[in-house]
């Protein structure tokens, strides 16, 4: 008789109160969640950093262009041209995850700054200037993206300890009852 008592309590169904037991799930998904979304960021630097890696090669893994069909695209614009666009893209994706740290908002556009980035690679490489020209896209793609994913890990990592604060309350209401019923 004694040997039961110094046994531990063995929680089953019965015990566990429905709304709270729904609750419980519903924050450790958010957990599952707000975890996931936050290494997002790294999965998105990795592939900006394949991206890179072909445009140092100059994409030589890729298919050449006919001159069809280059004279139907005409002249590539100047290298001067692109910089200037890559140098507005990149002020303005800055000022924008900024705004988005300071305001808490959720939104993440990590993807597709990885396809702006990659058209400033193709664009040099059309012009014949991706060489001179790659550490300014590089640059630009680690600044834009290392905030971006700054910010989201931030945000998901103070969300998933405000969760955590919750289910530890939760679990403090779950004591209370099963002492108040034992």
């Amino acid at each position: 008789m004694e040997n039961q008592n110094s046994q531990p309590h063995q929680i089953n169904d019965s015990d566990i109160d429905p709304d709270l037991h729904k609750k419980v799930t519903e924050v450790l998904g958010n957990i599952r969640r707000l975890k996931a979304k936050a290494y997002r960021g790294f999965y998105i630097i990795a592939i900006f950093m394949v991206v890179s890696i072909g445009a140092v090669r100059d994409f030589d893994f890729l298919p050449s262009f006919s001159p069809h069909i280059r004279a139907i695209l005409g002249r590539p614009p100047s290298s001067n041209m692109i910089s200037a666009a890559l140098m507005l893209y990149s002020f303005s994706a800055i000022i924008l995850v900024l705004s988005r740290m300071m305001s808490a908002s959720t939104h993440y556009s990590g993807i597709a700054h990885v396809g702006y980035l990659a058209g400033f690679y193709f664009f040099y490489h059309f012009s014949g200037a991706l060489n001179e020209n790659f550490l300014a896209v590089f640059a630009a793609g680690i600044t834009i993206l290392g905030l971006e994913s700054y910010h989201i890990w931030t945000f998901c990592m103070e969300e998933i300890k405000r969760e955590e604060e919750s289910l530890e309350d939760l679990s403090n209401v779950y004591r209370k009852k099963r002492w108040i019923k034992g």
